[in-house]
């Protein structure tokens, strides 16, 4: 069953240059029961497309246009402010980038967690703070009361970000977007959250969308990937499909870059030029100009993604 379908998304900003164009004509859908990756570099309007689905942008500073933003058959464009308010939490959240600016340095964990709960369900603190001191259990905080008492910055990056996905979950969410949930965290704390996560997930039953750039996260712990690259998506495929058989030339240099496939002394394969500038990008496919396969139908007109057989969508003119 499909619970979230956004169709012809663009979000724009205001700058002093100029118009920021964040996230060109993005169409996405997400199942029930669905884990799915959104990889790209910095930049390439992943993080920006599920703030705009959330409406987490501030207007008029962004623009956020849309034919639909569909959440289990409600259009996010339309409905009022308090109805939102119950939507994020109750049926969606996110866990953001940096933990240690999504808590309040003034209060303690407890109270963070705490409040969440309340505003979202009717039950006295008492009943919220067993809650939270359960939440904490789940996420594996191993000394859970006394962590209730402490204040964000007495936590270390892993703990915080623990602390975090229990606040996420507080409200029994169906679906949990995690946005780059591992970026701040050493190699060995990265493997436990994205084990943590997955494990929710299977446990829970809910949706999940992971929005990163690391493609060995994606790897292990999502079902299906969709590929962004200058506020488009390049391609859609299932996991083993997209590792085994990439068919768009960016996601083909994206996984060859991926440090450990190479051996020996060879040089680690690189994606020469940079990511395109948004207050002016190229004409036709944005990533044509680090493109060696790219002709002049590339240079003049932007591909819309083509659907293959088993949901595979690509959005590439050297793509028959």
């Amino acid at each position: 069953m499909k619970i979230v379908d956004i169709k012809n998304l663009h979000v724009s900003f205001q700058h002093h240059d100029g118009i920021v164009k964040a996230v060109r004509g993005v169409s996405l859908e997400l199942f029930a029961g669905e884990s799915l990756g959104i990889v790209g570099e910095s930049g390439s309007g992943k993080s920006v497309t599920f703030l705009a689905f959330m409406q987490l942008l501030k207007k008029p500073f962004a623009t956020i246009k849309a034919d639909k933003l569909i959440l289990q058959n409600t259009d996010l464009l339309s409905v009022d402010k308090r109805t939102l308010s119950n939507i994020r939490g109750n049926v969606v959240s996110m866990i953001f980038q940096d933990p240690m600016a999504s808590f309040d340095p003034l209060f303690t964990i407890g109270h963070q967690i705490v409040e969440t709960i309340q505003i979202h369900n009717p039950i006295r603190k008492k009943a919220a703070l067993a809650k939270a001191h359960d939440l904490l259990v789940r996420v594996e905080i191993t000394n859970p009361d006394q962590v209730l008492k402490q204040y964000p910055h007495q936590l270390s990056g892993g703990m915080l970000q623990r602390a975090m996905i229990a606040m996420a979950l507080s409200c029994e969410p169906q679906i949990l977007i995690a946005d780059e949930p591992t970026t701040a965290l050493d190699v060995t704390v990265q493997a436990q959250i994205l084990q943590l996560i997955t494990d929710i997930q299977t446990e829970t039953g809910m949706s999940m969308i992971i929005i990163t750039h690391d493609l060995g996260v994606i790897a292990e712990t999502v079902d299906r990937v969709v590929v962004m690259y200058g506020g488009r998506i390049m391609e859609i495929a299932d996991t083993v499909t997209m590792f085994e058989s990439p068919l768009h030339p960016y996601t083909k240099a994206l996984i060859e870059s991926i440090p450990g496939r190479v051996a020996g002394k060879q040089k680690l394969p690189e994606i020469k030029g940079a990511s395109p500038n948004a207050l002016a990008p190229p004409s036709g496919c944005p990533f044509h100009p680090r493109c060696s396969q790219a002709d002049a139908k590339c240079v003049s007109d932007m591909p819309e993604l083509q659907t293959f057989e088993n949901k595979r969508a690509v959005a590439c003119w050297q793509v028959k």
